[in-house]
């Protein structure tokens, strides 16, 4: 079995070192073994415990929700209602931001329409910048 430095951890896992240290002192990741010269030495299931993280993280799972599914996936043979659970949170979530961003982009649409390129005075972005309640939606 092929151990290897923290520094090569993190090339082949796309995981800087000092989130890799993050992950250990919180406890996602196990701490390895350590040499001779006390470096750290990771070993194969390190790699691939790094690679659920950072694609975990890339997915928007905060690190609770992490920890929960890092435990599920320790235990296979439970059911994975859990699992299910924090994907769909996870979903709505998303959905949420989705929404919130296209009444953004709506916002935005309507102040560049609305600008007639005249004097800053009658700009239509500055106008509904100084004044919140004449934007198109409440919340966005």
């Amino acid at each position: 079995m092929r151990k290897i430095t923290i520094g090569e951890a993190a090339r082949q896992s796309g995981v800087k070192v000092p989130t890799i240290r993050y992950y250990e002192d919180i406890g996602l990741l196990a701490k390895p073994s350590r040499s001779e010269g006390n470096q750290r030495s990771y070993e194969p299931a390190h790699l691939k415990r790094l690679a659920f993280i950072r694609h975990a993280r890339e997915l928007g799972f905060e690190i609770e929700a992490i920890r929960t599914l890092l435990h599920l996936q320790d235990d296979p043979h439970q059911s994975c209602a859990s699992a299910d659970a924090i994907a769909k949170a996870r979903l709505i979530e998303v959905e949420q931001r989705i929404r919130s961003l296209k009444a953004l982009k709506a916002e935005l649409e309507q102040m560049v329409e609305s600008c007639c390129h005249g004097r800053v005075d009658q700009c239509r972005v500055i106008e509904v910048l100084a004044d919140h309640g004449k934007c198109l939606h409440p919340r966005h």
